[in-house]
C-alpha cells in the first residue's frame, strides 16, 4: 500500500514525526496554523537530522528532507493524504475545533491518528460526521529515537482504521501496541506514573534523595528493563518463572501496596523540595543543554541496539 502522510502541528512532536515519516521515504506534508512555528520548522529538522548522521542512524539528511513539505494551507496539506497525524495542543476543546477543521478538509476516509499523551479520542471526535476513522496513536518523545507508539481506539473506531494506523507505524520502523479499551493516560503514562507516585513518596517521607532514586533507576531497574519488559523480568528472576517468583516476593509487593495511602505525592510542598535539589544539580539555563545529552544519550544506545539481537 502507498502511503500519503500529513502531519497537523509543527511544534516539537510534528518535527519529529515528519522525521519519522520522512526517514522511510514516505511523502509528508507538515501544517501548522502558526505560520512563524511552520518558518521555522525546516531549520530545527535539518538540525535534528544533522545529529541523527552524526550518531549514525541516518546517512543522507537531504534525502529525508525532500521527503518534507511545508504547506501554510490545510486544504492542501491534506489533499490526497490517507493518514493525518494530529499534533495539536493538549486540551479537549481545541482538539474539537482542529479536528472539525480536519474533517472538513480531507477525503471521508482519511484516518485521522492523535498523538496526545492521555485525552482518550471520544472526548473530541463525537461531534464529526466520520468519528469511525479517528484514533489515538501516542508517541514517546522524540518518536524518531523511542519507537513506542500506543494505538488507542475509541469505542466508534472501524478496524479499517486501527489496521491502517498499526500498518503505517510498522512500516516506518515504530513499535505499536494496542491498547483494547480506552482508559486515561494509556499505558505507559500509567505505568510511568505508578514509579513517579512512589519516587515521590519515598522521597517526600525522607526515605532517600532525588539523586539516590535516579540513580536507582538509571543503574538497577533502568538496564534491564532498557531490553526487556517488567514481566519478562520476573518470569527469568525465579528458577521456575514467573508464578514462582509470585509464590517468593508477591506477598512483600502486596505489603507494599497496601501501605500506600491515597494521599496526594504532587503536593506543592513536595515539588517545591524535588525543584530544590533538581536545580541544585541542574540549573534552569543549563537544561536545554542537558536535553540535548540527553538525546545524543538516545541516538548512541539504539545505534548499540541496531549491532545487537534483538526481539
Amino acid at each position: 500500500m502507498t502511503y500519503r502522510v500529513a502531519v497537523a502541528g509543527a511544534g516539537l512532536i510534528g518535527r519529529a514525526w515528519a522525521i519519522v515519516f520522512a526517514r522511510k521515504g514516505i511523502p509528508v506534508c507538515l501544517y501548522d496554523v502558526d505560520e512563524s512555528t511552520l518558518r521555522k520548522a525546516p531549520e530545527k529538522i535539518q538540525a535534528s537530522l544533522e545529529d541523527l548522521e552524526a550518531a549514525g542512524l541516518i546517512t543522507d539528511p537531504a534525502a529525508v528532507m525532500d521527503h518534507i513539505r511545508i504547506e501554510p494551507e490545510l486544504a492542501k496539506a491534506l489533499d490526497g493524504v490517507n493518514y493525518v497525524q494530529e499534533c495539536g495542543p493538549e486540551n479537549v476543546e481545541v482538539k474539537r475545533r482542529l479536528y472539525t477543521d480536519l474533517e472538513a478538509a480531507a477525503a471521508p476516509d482519511t484516518v485521522f491518528a492523535s498523538s496526545t499523551s492521555g485525552i482518550v479520542a471520544s472526548q473530541f471526535i463525537e461531534h464529526l460526521s466520520h468519528p469511525e476513522r479517528c484514533l489515538v496513536a501516542h508517541p514517546v518523545n522524540p518518536p524518531y529515537l523511542i519507537p513506542l507508539v500506543e494505538v488507542v481506539p475509541a469505542p466508534v473506531t472501524n478496524e479499517a482504521s486501527v489496521a491502517l494506523t498499526m500498518q503505517i507505524m510498522e512500516a516506518v520502523n515504530q513499535s505499536p501496541i494496542l491498547v483494547r479499551q480506552e482508559v486515561q493516560g494509556f499505558i505507559l503514562n500509567r505505568l510511568q506514573g505508578a514509579l513517579l507516585n512512589e519516587a515521590l513518596r519515598l522521597f517526600r517521607d525522607g526515605y532517600v534523595s532525588a539523586e539516590d532514586i535516579d540513580k536507582t533507576v538509571k543503574h538497577g531497574l533502568g538496564l534491564r528493563w532498557s531490553f526487556m519488559g517488567p514481566f519478562e523480568t520476573i518470569d527469568l528472576n525465579a528458577p521456575a518463572g514467573v508464578v514462582d517468583y509470585a509464590a517468593r516476593y508477591g506477598p512483600l509487593y502486596r505489603d507494599v501496596d497496601i501501605q500506600r495511602g491515597d494521599d496526594n505525592p504532587w503536593a506543592e510542598e513536595t515539588l517545591d523540595a524535588l525543584d530544590r535539589e533538581r536545580r541544585a544539580a541542574l540549573p534552569v539555563s543549563e537544561l536545554g543543554e542537558r536535553q540535548t545529552w540527553r538525546d545524543r544519550r538516545l541516538m548512541a544506545l539504539i545505534a548499540h541496539r541496531n549491532t545487537q539481537q534483538t526481539s
